[in-house]
C-alpha cells in the first residue's frame, strides 16, 4: 500500500480520497475549505495543515482542483517539498496548455507526472467507477494504474503529456452537444403528441441511441436514475459542462479546427447558466429549450 497525498477534497476529490483509504492506502489530504476537510477526515483521510505538509513523504500525489491556474499555483507551492521520484497525478479538468506546463514543472523538480482527468461525475467518484483518461510517460502510467484502479473501473493511457486532457475535452464536447440534440428531440416529440416513453423506447434501440438518452435521459420516467427525476439536481452541473465546452472551444481555436456544433452548444449552456441555472444538472437545459426555466 502507498503513502498518498490528495489535494482538493471537494465533491469529486473527497469521495476519491475516501476510496483510496478503503483500498488500504494511507492518505494525507488538504483543502482550503474547512467543511471539506472535516468531511474527508470523517472518511478516514488524515487532514494536514498545508499542501507542503501533505506531500512530505508521499509516494504519490493527486490533485483535483477547479482550473488550470489553480493546478499550476498548487504545483508551484508543493513540488519543492515533494520527494524526488514521486508520482504526481492531476485529475482536474483543465486546458491542455496548463497540463503541459504542469508536466514541465514536475520534470524540473524530478518527479513523474500524469494528467488524468475523469469521467463519471460525483456518482462515479463515490462508487469508484470513474474513467481515467491519462496523459504522460509509460512509466508514470504504469505506476499510477494500481492506484487509479482503486478509484475507477476504466483506466486508459491516451498518449503523452496533455493527451488525457485532450481526450476529456473531446469526450465532453460530444456529450454536451449530444445532450442538447436529445433534449431538442424530446421537446419536438411533446409538440407532436408523442409520449416521452414512446420516443425513448424507439430511440434507445435505434440509431438515435446515446449515453445522453439511455443513461441520462433528460425527461422524468424512462431512466429512473437520471437527474430529471430529481428536479434536475446534479449530477453534472451546467456550470461545469459550460467550463468543459469552453475548454473545447479554446482548444479548437488554438488548433485551427472548426467545431460549429460545439460552438452552438457552448452558447446554449452559457445562456442557460446566465439565466441562473448553472447549479442545475446540464440535462436541465431541456427546460431552457422549452422556453421555461428549471426549478431549483
Amino acid at each position: 500500500m502507498a503513502n498518498i497525498a490528495f489535494l482538493g477534497l471537494g465533491n469529486m476529490g473527497g469521495p476519491m480520497a475516501a476510496n483510496l483509504v478503503k483500498a488500504g492506502h494511507w492518505v494525507a489530504g488538504y483543502d482550503l475549505v474547512e467543511a471539506q476537510k472535516m468531511t474527508a477526515a470523517e472518511m478516514g483521510v488524515s487532514v494536514m495543515g498545508s499542501a507542503r505538509e501533505a506531500v512530505a513523504g508521499a509516494e504519490i500525489i493527486v490533485t483535483m482542483l477547479p482550473a488550470g491556474r489553480h493546478v499550476l499555483a498548487a504545483w508551484a507551492e508543493f513540488l519543492p517539498a515533494a520527494p524526488k521520484g514521486a508520482l504526481v497525478i492531476d485529475s482536474s479538468t483543465i486546458d491542455v496548455d496548463s497540463a503541459k506546463r504542469a508536466h514541465e514543472a514536475g520534470r524540473a523538480e524530478g518527479v513523474l507526472t500524469l494528467d488524468a482527468p475523469v469521467s463519471g461525475g460525483v456518482g462515479g467518484a463515490a462508487g469508484g467507477t470513474l474513467t481515467f483518461m491519462c496523459g504522460g510517460s509509460a512509466e508514470a502510467f504504469a505506476k499510477a494504474k494500481p492506484v487509479l484502479e482503486a478509484m475507477g473501473k476504466r483506466i486508459v493511457h491516451c498518449g503523452g503529456p496533455g493527451a488525457g486532457q485532450a481526450a476529456k475535452i473531446c469526450n465532453n464536447m460530444i456529450l454536451g452537444a449530444t445532450m442538447i440534440a436529445t433534449c431538442e428531440a424530446f421537446v419536438l416529440a411533446e409538440k407532436l403528441g408523442l409520449s416521452a416513453q414512446a420516443l425513448f423506447d424507439v430511440a434507445s434501440t435505434s440509431s438515435g441511441q446515446s449515453w445522453s438518452l439511455t443513461t441520462y435521459c433528460p425527461v422524468p420516467g424512462p431512466v429512473p436514475t437520471s437527474p430529471a427525476n430529481r428536479d434536475y439536481k446534479p449530477g453534472f452541473a451546467a456550470s461545469l459542462m459550460l467550463k468543459d465546452m469552453r475548454l473545447a472551444q479554446e482548444a479548437a481555436a488554438s488548433a485551427g479546427v472548426a467545431t460549429p456544433l460545439g460552438a452552438a452548444a457552448t452558447q446554449l449552456y452559457a445562456l442557460f447558466a446566465a439565466a441562473g441555472h448553472g447549479g442545475d444538472d446540464f440535462s436541465g437545459v431541456i427546460n431552457f429549450l422549452r422556453g421555461t426555466q428549471a426549478s431549483g
